[in-house]
């Protein structure tokens, strides 16, 4: 379903600009080795935040969970290497009255602290929002995570409360803090509806 995916989003690229310092794509079966090399080279970036494919094994199950319909992988590459910075994953797509997703996000170290994650979450709000054509977006956040909660800000999701015991993270339940942005955040100008929001 990667390919799917690659054509939509090439789709909204296109009309995207070149001024960005990273692009977008899908996740795919060629990205394991340099995926799996950056998780490892990361670990201390990411302990306790969340746990990431470390493995080939690990990996090719990962991949497998992105159907293009209810969970979609993309990684956040740099422009001047090509080397991938990121990745973001819209997970539990709901269409129906719903139209909304669940954004989780990753830098990886190389590429870490030097605002490529901002940028790429930012691409990322405008494909899902104009080319998915989401309403709305949500990122489960822990407390202690400034660095995640800072990028949201900076992106303009607002704060919506804490969910308490609501994610399996290394080895317990962890309270999160909801942040999210719906399109009318996004832009003054929403785009037409999903075809399955019902008229009424």
């Amino acid at each position: 379903m990667t390919s799917e995916t690659a054509r939509e989003i090439e789709a909204y690229l296109a009309g995207t600009g070149d001024g960005a310092r990273v692009t977008l794509r899908a996740i795919g079966p060629a990205d394991q080795d340099e995926f799996v090399e950056l998780v490892h080279a990361s670990a201390a970036l990411h302990h306790p935040w969340m746990s990431m494919a470390g493995t080939a094994e690990a990996f090719q199950t990962y991949l497998r969970r992105f159907d293009h319909t209810t969970n979609q992988g993309l990684l956040v590459c740099r422009r001047d290497t090509g080397a991938i910075a990121g990745s973001v994953n819209i997970n539990s797509i709901i269409r129906g009255r719903y139209q909304n997703g669940s954004l989780g996000y990753a830098a990886f170290a190389p590429s870490a602290g030097q605002g490529f994650m901002a940028e790429g979450v930012g691409l990322v709000l405008g494909y899902a929002f104009s080319q998915l054509r989401l309403h709305r977006l949500e990122a489960q956040i822990q407390p202690d995570n400034q660095a995640s909660i800072k990028l949201v800000r900076r992106l303009g999701f607002r704060y919506e409360g804490m969910s308490p015991e609501v994610l399996f993270i290394d080895g317990a339940w962890r309270d999160h803090e909801r942040w999210a942005i719906t399109n009318t955040m996004y832009s003054q100008t929403p785009w037409p509806p999903h075809p399955s929001l019902p008229p009424r």
